[in-house]
């Protein structure tokens, strides 16, 4: 019974892992290229 606990546990744990290194490996470029985008389109400066 342990083993398949610390499976269960494994498992949710790598996929948590997984998860937030795909958001933040998308949702950095992706908030540089938008402040890009605005500093060109709109002349907004890009520390706002």
């Amino acid at each position: 019974m342990n083993n398949i606990i610390l499976w269960i546990v494994a498992i949710v744990g790598g996929i948590t892992g997984l998860l937030t290194t795909l958001y933040l490996t998308i949702s950095f470029p992706a908030v540089i290229i938008w402040k890009i985008y605005r500093r060109i389109v709109h002349g907004i400066p890009m520390t706002k």
